[in-house]
């Protein structure tokens, strides 16, 4: 049935993409928003009909009238949001005359089902990728070398490390109120779980683009060592990076950005993100959450005001603060986003802050060893970010040096790695 859902759309967008570009101008934004709506029309209806129908339900009730609306009993497509956003960035950018209209139904079909990025991303723009779609491929072994590395990476990030500490965050965040947690529980989970998703989102990155470039295709980059951020700014110009540009281009800078007036500036801030997290999901903890980095946005863009054009002082030591300041309002954040509601999400926050001693540790082994995980992840990334001229075990001249590197990693994912058949996080999205 799905496929049938996918197919709708692409045989939709295809032939709007042809009329966009073939018709008078005075039918283009006609023809253009024909095809927002079929596309907005089945997310709406696959991933947000049920939560709309819950919440008339309750204001029904306190009306005092029945709700009779019926459930449609239906499972949300694997991947939906993120193939539905890449085919509105083709009509839209036909429509801005920044892309041709595909004429060759097989190689449209192929922008929207390429199946590396097909389910989560990163969603890409069609001139990035339609254009790659015509280029002659032949054997390259620096593209299948580089490929292999970067899922070998991601295929660690998510068995070793993220599936690893879904198992200690999944037991507090699933039993929230258990008198068997405290304080130091919580606040544990809850910045294991911003490495959790880190790695289970960018492994999964790591593994669309290695697969693509593995058949000479490059995909676009999604995330930039995000929890090195010294703003909210500048997370979300490492974070979900094809998501955040999506956002930028076709919502807030339509809304005006920041060319408007600084109430308009704020409100535009604030609608864009809200919008992002409804995107993650048809539930009130996402949007909260989108809510509060629309906020931190918010007050960032009026720090950055206040500043204006003064010299900024700079250090090591504060930029390091400001690194852990930035991590700990975003695992703040993500505290909603991985609560099952938001009565668990302001449980877990009322036990962080009404202190309880002691904190429990669950399998200490299996913590252990997400640890071991994090200590490579955060050696690597370190070096990435402020050396990244230094020595590379993976990039060494030496053949012996790499393949240790490479059959290192295998054994570590191996025995170390949490093979439970755990999906990655955003499949659901």
């Amino acid at each position: 049935m799905y496929i049938f859902i996918l197919a709708f759309t692409i045989v939709v967008d295809y032939f709007a993409g042809i009329a966009i570009q073939g018709s008078p101008p005075r039918f283009r934004k006609g023809i253009l928003l024909i095809s927002l709506l079929a596309n907005i029309g089945v997310l709406a209806v696959f991933k947000y009909y049920n939560f709309a129908i819950d919440n008339i339900s309750v204001l029904l009730g306190y009306i005092g009238l029945p709700a009779k609306i019926p459930y449609l009993s239906i499972l949300l497509p694997i991947g939906l949001s993120f193939h539905t956003f890449q085919a509105m960035s083709y009509t839209i950018e036909v429509y801005r005359g920044k892309q041709k209209a595909e004429k060759h139904f097989g190689i449209y079909a192929l922008y929207v089902m390429f199946y590396p990025q097909l389910v989560a991303g990163p969603i890409e723009r069609p001139q990035n990728i339609l254009h790659q779609f015509y280029e002659k491929k032949v054997f390259s072994y620096a593209n299948i070398s580089n490929g292999l590395k970067l899922m070998l990476w991601g295929l660690f990030k998510k068995a070793v490390i993220a599936d690893r500490l879904s198992i200690y965050v999944n037991t507090v965040y699933n039993h929230v109120g258990s008198k068997e947690f405290n304080s130091l529980s919580y606040i544990l989970a809850t910045m294991l779980f911003s490495f959790q998703i880190y790695c289970d989102f960018s492994g999964y990155s790591d593994m669309a683009l290695g697969a693509a470039e593995i058949m000479g295709f490059k995909l676009m980059k999604n995330f930039n060592r995000p929890y090195f951020a010294t703003s909210i700014r500048d997370f979300w110009s490492r974070w979900h990076i094809s998501l955040s540009t999506w956002f930028r281009d076709y919502v807030y800078i339509p809304l005006g950005g920041n060319r408007v007036m600084f109430y308009r500036w704020v409100l535009n801030l604030l609608i864009v993100f809200l919008i992002s997290g409804l995107w993650h999901g048809a539930n009130w903890t996402y949007v909260i959450w989108g809510g509060l980095h629309g906020l931190f946005m918010v007050i960032n863009a009026m720090l950055d005001k206040r500043s204006g054009d003064k010299p900024v002082y700079s250090s090591i030591w504060l930029n390091l603060l400001k690194t852990i300041g930035i991590f700990a309002i975003v695992s703040f954040a993500w505290i909603f986003f991985r609560a099952n509601s938001i009565a668990d999400a302001l449980g877990v926050i009322r036990n962080i802050f009404i202190w309880k001693r002691g904190i429990f540790l669950g399998t200490i082994q299996s913590l252990i060893y997400s640890f071991f995980g994090l200590a490579i992840l955060l050696c690597a990334e370190i070096k990435n970010e402020y050396y990244p001229r230094a020595f590379s075990f993976s990039k060494s001249k030496y053949l012996g040096v790499r393949w240790a590197y490479y059959l290192a990693l295998i054994l570590i994912i191996l025995e170390l790695g949490a093979f439970n058949g755990s999906q990655f996080i955003y499949f659901q999205f």
